[in-house]
């Protein structure tokens, strides 16, 4: 299942021309949960139809509590030149398995599926949903699109990133921001003929280190290996010809706030500190947000499923600085860990893999939770 799961590209990037469709893989799990019994959606994801969520459910014998087990369908673009094997050829070599998607994270998938073989149907006592997501990579939009429904299709959830196992209770939140300055053009030879965008942009960049600084006094979570919010300065671009007054700059923003921080909050300060940089300067600044924020994700260490993920897979709950769809599962109700088998360092990367026993040992690891959250004790009548 993961060799065909690995063989069906599913792109999704902010990039037109390398944004694919997720509806082949989605139609490959949908099959193989329609074979297991479960009841399937799919369900389209706007703006973009042919992108799709994958809704798959256990009823059981309770209506209340439950498991999600979720995840996203799809990969990030690749540098075919920088892999040593075929990125959609599941390639097996000393004890791992090389393939675009294979920790990142389309292992989960296959090792659901077959945990779920073992397991007899008139065992289920509460609802056993799976989520598979669209666009994960890009724009949120599937996790985004989960929000119609209301509330949760269990109380706990499992998002099964690459963590290395380690049952992950929070992390920090994203946002990706622009910051355009507009001057006006003129004749290099003197500078009252135009206003320069790109001195003004340095101004605010000035404004926006010191702003980075104060962020790091005030918000400070020593959980996370970097213990402060970041400002990275990521893009800039400006002006056309060294003898022309730049008449416009832009710069791109990533921002990762730690729990407590508001998206919104944080955006109207970036504001205040742009508008304080060009003040007196006679320049203008326009901001456009790349994509929709992700909140930053905070659960607790001692939830039920958190202690119970740590016991299984003998790892203490700990933090990462990458976003996942757990805030948006949060916002539904559902307590909600993150732990997968692949590792980040092997994410995005060319020659990504996974290790086998990391799989092994995460199937065994969600045995242990559909045993506790969904399945009778087999020795009781129930």
């Amino acid at each position: 299942m993961l060799g065909q799961l690995v063989a069906t590209p599913s792109v999704s990037s902010v990039n037109p021309s390398l944004d694919q469709s997720n509806r082949a893989v989605v139609d490959l799990l949908a099959a193989w949960f329609s074979e297991l019994g479960f009841t399937v959606e799919i369900l389209p994801v706007s703006p973009h139809p042919e992108k799709v969520n994958l809704i798959a459910r256990w009823q059981g014998s309770s209506v209340s509590g439950g498991l999600v087990l979720s995840g996203h369908t799809d990969t990030v673009p690749y540098d075919k030149s920088g892999w040593s094997y075929n990125p959609f050829k599941l390639t097996e070599r000393e004890g791992r398995w090389y393939g675009l998607g294979t920790t990142d994270m389309k292992c989960f998938f296959a090792l659901v599926l077959d945990a779920l073989r073992d397991i007899t149907r008139a065992r289920v006592r509460r609802p056993l949903t799976v989520l598979a997501t669209a666009d994960e990579e890009s724009s949120m939009n599937g996790a985004r699109k989960l929000i119609d429904l209301g509330v949760g299709p269990g109380e706990h959830a499992l998002i099964g990133e690459p963590t290395g196992l380690v049952p992950v209770y929070k992390h920090k939140g994203v946002m990706m921001e622009a910051i355009s300055v507009h001057g006006r053009s003129g004749h290099a030879s003197d500078p009252a003929l135009g206003n320069s965008a790109l001195e003004g942009m340095h101004r605010v960049m000035s404004e926006l280190l010191g702003w980075r600084e104060e962020l790091g006094t005030r918000f400070r979570d020593r959980s996370f290996a970097v213990a402060v919010p970041t400002v990275n300065f990521g893009a800039i671009r400006g002006g056309d010809n060294p003898n022309r007054i730049c008449a416009n700059c832009e710069l791109q923003l990533d921002l990762r706030l730690l729990p407590g921080m508001e998206p919104a909050a944080i955006r109207g300060e970036l504001q205040e500190i742009v508008s304080r940089g060009i003040a007196g300067s006679g320049l203008k600044a326009d901001f456009n947000s790349l994509f929709e924020p992700i909140s930053p994700f905070q659960g607790k260490a001692s939830s039920e499923i958190v202690a119970l993920t740590a016991q299984l897979s003998g790892n203490a709950p700990g933090t990462v600085a990458f976003a996942t769809e757990a805030p948006f599962l949060c916002a539904l109700g559902m307590e909600t860990v993150v732990c997968g088998p692949g590792d980040i360092d092997q994410a995005h990367q060319a020659d990504e893999y996974v290790s086998k026993d990391r799989v092994l040992a995460m199937r065994a690891i969600v045995c242990g939770l559909l045993e506790h959250f969904c399945l009778s004790d087999p020795r009781r009548a129930d």
